[in-house]
């Protein structure tokens, strides 16, 4: 069984799996993950292991030398002066445009200096004029990247309301589509402000957490329908996903029951299927 092990960039940034080769790496050690443009420098945070993988990953091109990490100090800095540079320069310009993030790559097989600076605008925007200035200034070839709104927040990171990092910015790498429909169907309110996350669009975690209400809803009794748990019978009057509960009202008050520990009334099996897509 091949190994895997996790690094990243950033601090409690996001994940990126690599193949360790014959190497036995440790949390903390300093490695250089490949990238089209050469090798950056990354952080493991989860030592190799036998793990089931799906597809071939990057292999490691081995630990980061004193070197290395020096380079990867200068180009930090060098994104952070980009930055201020494209900042100022935008406001000469009085463009309307706002700089999200900015990379910068030293040495390619295609170019020599490299910056790229992401950026958001209310619409397209006619930066000629701003390339060369940037140009010039920054002393390396300039790539304007616009991005979207859902982009920003994963570029930018952030606490989401459940008090966790952005889930964009952690694991998910392919936004799906969410509608109010997926807020209706997990009995959320139709307020766009409780349910938007850090974007302003509505919560990714809307679309991945899903199914596992479908899957709840399937099983669980109806709401109002009679059942029988280990404080006695009641009814039932809430759904707990998160927890797999449901909330019952037995003669000693509302009580929350495993789902596992319901019976329906009048049947002979643990839990009784809910119609998929009913709300709860």
């Amino acid at each position: 069984m091949p190994k895997v092990m996790a690094v990243t960039f950033e601090q409690y940034g996001r994940l990126h799996y690599l193949d360790p080769g014959e190497v036995d790496y440790r949390v903390g050690d300093w490695v250089l993950y490949p990238l089209e443009d050469g090798t950056e420098v990354a952080r493991v945070v989860w030592a190799p292991e036998d793990t089931a993988v799906a597809a071939p990953l990057p292999r490691c091109a081995g630990r980061a030398t004193r070197a290395d990490l020096e380079r990867d100090e200068a180009n930090r800095e060098r994104r952070r002066q980009i930055r201020e540079i494209a900042v100022e320069r935008i406001a000469a310009h009085r463009l309307p445009m706002k700089v999200v993030a900015t990379d910068y790559v030293d040495s390619s097989p295609e170019y020599d200096k490299l910056a790229v600076v992401y950026f958001t605008a209310p619409g397209r925007v006619d930066f000629r004029a701003l390339i060369g200035d940037l140009a010039r200034a920054v002393g390396a070839r300039i790539d304007l990247r616009q991005v979207s709104w859902r982009d920003t927040a994963q570029l930018t990171g952030g606490v989401g309301m459940c008090g966790r990092e952005l889930c964009c910015t952690l694991f998910l790498n392919e936004v799906e589509p969410v509608s109010m429909r997926l807020a209706r169907s997990q009995n959320l309110g139709s307020n766009p402000l409780q349910i938007q996350g850090a974007c302003g669009k509505l919560l990714c975690c809307l679309a991945f957490e899903h199914p596992l209400y479908v899957d709840f809803l399937r099983q669980a009794p109806s709401i109002g329908e009679r059942v029988v748990t280990p404080d006695g019978p009641g009814r039932v009057v809430g759904h707990l996903v998160p927890t797999d509960e449901v909330a019952v009202r037995t003669a000693g008050g509302v009580r929350r029951c495993p789902l596992l520990q319901v019976c329906v009334t009048g049947r002979d099996r643990a839990v009784h299927g809910a119609t998929p897509g009913k709300e709860n």
